[in-house]
């Protein structure tokens, strides 16, 4: 790995728990205190927003993914009038720029840094070409979350949004395909199995106290069938989808493909027990071969 640049890579969890967890962990990893421009990169629905209110507890987002929270921009005004009212400022660069010119942001942006604020800009790849500043800390969330503090040499913003927006779709095909096999399985059982969830890369896990008796072949190809309906996926609350008629247990509602039949190449592996946990586990895996996602500098 390229000296002049640090970067951790973990695997992006669903839940929303799970995520402000995650952020909590990063803040306290990685995080100087004397870091002021944080970065984030994803989709929309990826997670930025969960995974910054557990990198800055009680921080105010200006919107999320239920809606505008504050208008107009508090890092505008306060620049404008010279009136800080807060230490960190947080914004959207994607829905900010359908309001404001990008250099008008990167003006305020520089001036509350010279300020000593801290910024924390999801959608950072939008703006990096007007601000033409390093991030001092730079996170990916896509299939994985990738942690990096930029140096001379990258990792580049545009470096990071290829890879995430690209593997994103892998975690969603994931997360569908284990709320409908865990489904299937209620279905089969006759029963509520209620499993522990874990995560791998291009996958989920299901952990079981005890061992669950149940055909396998039988369970994937129920499961293959029910995502070959191309059925809708929609939000349903902040606990719950919709899969077609159907409202099911979820802990990340808006980590999830529109329609079922986005899910591909789906398989699930034969059940193990782990000796350490005490667990007996259940990998389902999703995607076609396809290719490793790397920053060049590894």
């Amino acid at each position: 790995m390229n000296p002049s640049f640090a970067q951790s890579i973990y695997f992006a969890p669903r839940g929303k728990k799970r995520l402000m967890n995650l952020g909590n962990q990063i803040s306290q990893r990685y995080m100087d205190p004397e870091d002021r421009l944080i970065g984030l990169i994803g989709e929309g629905g990826a997670g930025k927003s969960l995974l910054i209110r557990g990198m800055f507890p009680g921080l105010c987002l200006t919107n999320d993914d239920r809606g505008i929270n504050v208008r107009p921009l508090p890092l505008l005004e306060d620049v404008e009038s010279g009136n800080y009212s807060s230490h960190t400022y947080h914004f959207d660069a994607r829905f900010e720029t359908a309001f404001n010119q990008p250099w008008q942001l990167t003006e305020a942006i520089k001036e509350a840094l010279k300020n000593e604020k801290k910024v924390v800009i999801e959608h950072f790849d939008l703006l990096a070409k007007h601000l033409d500043l390093r991030a001092d800390m730079l996170i990916g969330i896509g299939e994985e979350v990738l942690v990096t503090r930029p140096g001379l040499f990258g990792p580049y913003p545009k470096e990071i949004a290829d890879i995430v927006f690209e593997s994103v779709r892998y975690r969603w095909m994931a997360h569908t395909a284990e709320i409908i096999t865990v489904g299937v399985l209620d279905s089969k059982l006759g029963r509520r199995i209620d499993p522990y969830y874990s995560d791998i890369k291009s996958g989920f896990v299901l952990q079981f106290n005890k061992k669950v008796e149940f055909d396998i072949s039988k369970i994937e190809e129920e499961v293959k069938d029910y995502i070959e309906q191309d059925l809708p996926v929609k939000y349903y609350d902040d606990e719950h989808i919709k899969i077609g008629e159907e409202v099911h247990l979820c802990s990340g509602p808006r980590i999830n493909v529109n329609r079922t039949a986005q899910i591909k190449g789906f398989k699930l592996k034969d059940l193990q027990y782990d000796s350490k946990s005490g667990l007996y586990l259940l990998a389902g895996l999703v995607g076609e071969e396809k290719s490793q996602f790397k920053l060049s500098q590894i």
